[in-house]
């Protein structure tokens, strides 16, 4: 049996893999069709033309599912581990799955509306989906402190940790300086006024969209574990 077929391991490995392949393949055509700069353009610039827009659409939605999918297994297995060690609050995975699955709701939005046909929309949807994504690695790092020495390793705890700081440290800038630019635009001039701005929050837009991923890469070890079963049951209705 390969590494990745072990337990319920293909899932983090599938999100991790689709969505770093989102944002490369339509960052990739968006620059070869000249749609947005090559340095740090939004996330969302390279998904608003065609034929990145359709791309990007379908890739993002795609890794939203798979977020829900591996967020949910996660949820599961914390909560049979809970059943006899009891080190983790119910509430507390309870609320780390809810702010989840609404990060990747955020990322639905997103993927439906573009930045630049209905800007609002895109702007609610992608602040839901990185304060909801940051909020839920952070609980998550805070859960795999309370399952050591059971769960994760301390080194593992402290890689999360690390993750989970420099994600909440750029998303501040990064919604700040967005909400400071008064415009939309795909194309900027580095003497613009604004672009300093532009630039810092494209920098920590980037810099938070990949601490999701390599949050998730981390959970592989652990989903090698385990496997999810469903049962169903016959009730009789006569």
């Amino acid at each position: 049996m390969f590494w990745f077929m072990e337990g319920m391991c293909f899932l983090p490995v599938s999100l991790v893999i689709w969505s770093s392949s989102s944002f490369i393949v339509s960052y990739i055509t968006a620059l070869l069709e000249r749609h947005v700069d090559p340095v740090f353009p939004y996330i969302s610039d390279t998904g608003t033309e065609p034929p990145e827009s359709g791309i990007f659409g379908v890739m993002i939605t795609l890794a939203s599912f798979l977020g829900v999918a591996t967020m949910y297994t996660r949820y599961k297995f914390l909560e049979k581990f809970n059943e006899t060690t009891h080190a983790i609050s119910t509430k507390l995975n309870k609320s780390a799955l809810l702010f989840g699955i609404i990060g990747c709701l955020g990322m639905c939005v997103v993927a439906t509306f573009q930045e630049t046909v209905i800007t609002l929309v895109h702007d609610i949807g992608a602040i839901i989906a990185f304060v909801a994504g940051v909020i839920y690695i952070s609980l998550q790092s805070i859960i795999s402190y309370k399952m050591y020495p059971l769960g994760s390793t301390l080194i593992v705890c402290y890689i999360r940790m690390v993750i989970s700081g420099i994600s909440i440290i750029a998303v501040v800038p990064m919604i700040v300086c967005a909400l400071m630019v008064p415009r939309t635009q795909l194309h900027w001039d580095p003497d613009e006024k604004d672009y300093p701005l532009h630039l810092v929050s494209a920098v920590c837009e980037w810099i938070v969209a990949f601490g999701f991923v390599c949050y998730f890469l981390t959970y592989i070890k652990e989903f090698q574990k385990f496997t999810l079963k469903t049962k169903a049951e016959f009730i009789d209705c006569y």
